[in-house]
């Protein structure tokens, strides 16, 4: 018997998806297989990354460092673009089908470029010798290929694998709908796994085995998740394109600044409207200039009557003010910028510091990335210990269902201050044991396990900010922009990234004169510096947080009154 899903989904031929035989855990599954994968290529290759640019391609410190955070940052980018790809005009099975390619052909060049030995510079060590040969222009080109091919992939897949998962699953269905929570604690489960993995195992076998064997696992296993997607091809639900919400956020804008030079009508019921006449009356007088873009002239209403509209002449009030309610969201989103370029220096300068240390346990020795497990292991024990026991504490003592979004979000900047503090302090130390050597030894008689506590304080910094900010986009922005909320949320990573590189690049040109914070080698420099200074803005970042909270709450009470 034919059991018709309730959501609008259709089959691979476009009919109305039959529930039995569509859909449900097993297509689910096929799909977080992807996603399990390329987070295992991606931070396989992310975290450990800068010591490739340094030690093999034997660029300065400071550059590795803005190589990679340039990559990450165009990565998260790149994922808005690939979800205006997915709602506009592929589709999320598609978008993920040809980008995850695009990301095996990346990891594929990138394994290709470490076996040829014209690719790279001569064998030297950067830190004992400054006479290393920097990898030339055609080497840097190959790499830069590669690193931005897996970086295209990324982007392509990261903003359609949690939707398209979503839409196996019948929201109309109370069972199915139950399902659809397990299965996105299963998705961050499943990121998270594939993280651990790629920190421990496959960094690992990049550092003691060969790079080449790192990168071409990651892309055997990428090739073999393809695969397992595409083989329930016709056993998926789909859904139709319906439109950007980043596309319709640019048709306001621009329609807004098109009729710029028009006034506004003396009865507002004669802007474009296209719900009924109860919901006219809620407009909001917050960045009044977009109003314009719902102006109609006399070329619209030639249009209207006609049935023709351009939606980048013309916008309903009702888009309009969903915009405007996004934008409420902006002052929060600028104040969680700071956090990702906390992560950036966790997986750059903190794991050439690493690099310096003695790693050993027994006979073991980690790998500088390797030090990323104690990261991502204070994210994921910091969010069990908050599930499984601050928030039966709320319980018990208030009622309350724990922090809410925005007190999450405090709480982990707070860790972020924290975090580059002892960072900067552990960086004293170090500096001391080098002095004690006179810097010519290669690894410093000092543990690397002393860096621990900032790996550990930014993961619960992360782990936070991270879930505070993905409730509070999805919970606050108007229900027709929930897609254009995650992205404000991906975009935070991307501009943390770029903020670290802008940063890196400024110092480095003020303090090289003098005393440079950041030369080629990390033994010469001062990180102490650069992480103190990385910790002020940090803790000036938290408190415009906080009053952007108090803005964001006083608005929203006065909005709800």
């Amino acid at each position: 018997m034919v059991q018709l899903a309730s959501d609008d989904a259709v089959d691979y031929k476009g009919h109305p998806a039959d529930r039995s035989t569509t859909g449900g855990w097993v297509s689910a599954a096929s799909i977080l297989v992807v996603e399990l994968c390329e987070r295992l290529s991606s931070m396989a290759i992310g975290v450990n990354l800068v010591t490739y640019i340094h030690g093999t391609m034997h660029l300065p410190s400071a550059t590795a460092s803005t190589i990679v955070t340039n990559w990450g940052g165009f990565s998260f980018l790149l994922s808005i673009f690939g979800g205006i790809l997915a709602d506009t005009f592929l589709g999320r099975y598609w978008t993920i089908a040809i980008f995850a390619n695009i990301h095996a052909l990346g990891s594929g060049l990138l394994a290709f470029s470490t076996v040829l030995p014209s690719l790279r510079p001569p064998p030297c060590n950067p830190t004992l010798s400054s006479d290393c040969i920097e990898a030339n222009g055609t080497q840097m080109a190959v790499f830069y290929i590669a690193a931005y091919t897996v970086a295209l992939g990324l982007g392509g897949i990261k903003c359609s694998v949690s939707g398209f998962g979503a839409d196996q699953f019948d929201q109309k269905d109370e069972n199915e709908k139950a399902q659809m929570v397990h299965f996105f604690n299963r998705f961050y489960f499943f990121i998270s796994f594939g993280t651990l993995l790629a920190v421990s195992v496959f960094v690992y076998i990049q550092d003691k085995v060969a790079r080449v064997w790192g990168y071409g696992s990651i892309t055997v296993l990428m090739w073999l998740a393809i695969v397992t997607f595409l083989s329930r091809t016709r056993r998926y639900r789909y859904k139709k394109c319906v439109g950007s919400p980043v596309v319709q956020t640019m048709q306001v804008v621009v329609a807004a600044i098109r009729k710029r030079n028009l006034k506004f009508p003396s009865n507002i019921q004669q802007l474009y409207h296209t719900n009924s006449e109860d919901t006219r009356n809620s407009q909001n007088a917050r960045f009044s200039f977009l109003d314009k873009a719902s102006i109609i002239d006399e070329t619209d209403t030639a249009n209207v009557e006609s049935g023709i509209q351009n939606s980048w002449r013309l916008c309903s009030v009702e888009k309009v003010e969903e915009i405007k309610m996004m934008s409420r969201l902006l002052p929060i989103w600028a104040t969680t910028i700071m956090l990702w370029t906390v992560h950036a220096q966790m997986i750059t300068y903190s794991v050439l510091q690493a690099g310096t240390l003695r790693r050993s346990i027994g006979s073991f020795q980690i790998p500088p990335g390797s030090f990323n497990v104690f990261f991502i292991g204070a994210i994921l024990l910091s969010l069990g210990i908050y599930d499984r026991l601050v928030i039966y504490v709320f319980k018990k003592q208030s009622g309350k269902k724990g922090l809410t979004n925005l007190q999450k979000i405090g709480f982990g900047l707070f860790f972020s201050v924290l975090a580059m503090g002892v960072a900067a302090l552990v960086e004293i130390r170090r500096l001391k044991v080098i002095k004690s050597t006179n810097g010519v030894v290669l690894t410093l008689p000092m543990s690397a396990f002393f860096l621990v506590p900032q790996f550990a304080l930014a993961g619960v910094a992360e782990g936070f900010v991270y879930t505070g900010q993905l409730d509070f986009f999805l919970s606050e922005s108007p229900k027709g922009m929930k897609s254009i909320s995650t992205s404000l949320f991906l975009t935070t990573i991307a501009f943390g990234f770029f903020v670290s590189t802008i940063m890196v690049s400024v110092i480095r040109n003020v303090t090289e004169d003098k005393h440079n914070w950041l030369p080629p080698d990390v033994n010469r420099g001062r990180l102490d510096f650069f992480y103190g200074f990385i910790s002020l803005l940090c803790a000036i970042n938290l408190v415009l947080f906080i009053c952007c909270a108090r803005w964001f709450i006083r608005k929203k009470a006065q909005i709800s009154n």
